[in-house]
Parts: structure tokens; C-alpha cells; sequence
């Protein structure tokens, strides 16, 4: 199902920037998507699952701006300002992708998974 996939983490990331990920909720991440809450729930298993999957998204989109301005250049010094402004543009519109980048996270975002720690972002 990559079309309710990427339409509940659209949802996800459109409800997260609105409000702190601990008040948003599965109910309406999926009505917002167009798909029932088990939909949600069979996709992303939980709402730590869904804030990974979003986090992954929001990374990969990042690491792919990154590739384009690498590839689009020939010159060393274009790539690397390229890849610069990239860096600053995507980090000065994405929340998530600045604390990624900077490891600055506040309560507004859902916490990155840290091996053996119990996520407190369940709903």
C-alpha cells in the first residue's frame, strides 16, 4: 500500500507542524490520510514506528538533495557549496532534518530511537 504509506506520513509530517508530536494522534493522522486508524497501524505498527518512518523519510529526502548537488557540479569547491546551501536550506524549512543534523531535539519532535531505551512516544 505505498500510496496510504506515503499519504499517512504526509499527514504525519503536515499534523507535525502544527503541533508537539506527543499531542498528535494516530485517529487523526489517518483521517487526515483518508484511511482508517488499522490501516495506520498495520502500515507502521505504532506511533514509534510511524515517527521512525517520517524520520527516514525526511533523511533520505535530505541525503538526496545532497547527492544532487554532489553530482551537479564538476568543480570540488561547487560541490561543497552546494551541498552547503543545501544543507542550510533544508535544515532552515525541515525541523526534523535541522535536529537530525544538528542533534538538537525538542519536545515539539518525536524522539529518535536510541537502542535500549524505552520510547515514551507511544499512543
Amino acid at each position: 500500500m505505498p500510496a496510504a504509506r506515503e499519504s499517512l506520513l504526509d499527514a504525519a509530517g503536515r499534523a507535525l507542524a502544527h503541533r508537539p508530536w506527543s499531542t498528535v494522534r494516530m485517529v487523526d493522522v489517518a483521517a487526515a490520510a483518508g484511511v482508517s486508524r488499522q490501516t495506520l497501524y498495520n502500515e507502521f505498527g505504532s506511533k514509534d514506528g510511524l515517527a521512525r518512518a517520517l524520520m527516514r523519510r525526511e533523511a533520505d529526502g535530505y541525503l538526496a538533495g545532497v547527492e544532487r548537488a554532489l553530482t551537479g557540479h564538476a568543480d570540488p569547491r561547487d560541490r561543497l557549496a552546494a551541498t552547503a546551501e543545501w544543507t542550510a536550506t533544508a535544515a532552515r524549512g525541515n525541523a526534523l532534518v535541522r535536529a537530525m543534523l544538528t542533534g538538537s531535539w525538542t519536545e515539539r519532535l518525536p524522539e529518535p530511537a536510541r537502542p535500549g531505551v524505552p520510547s515514551t512516544s507511544a499512543v
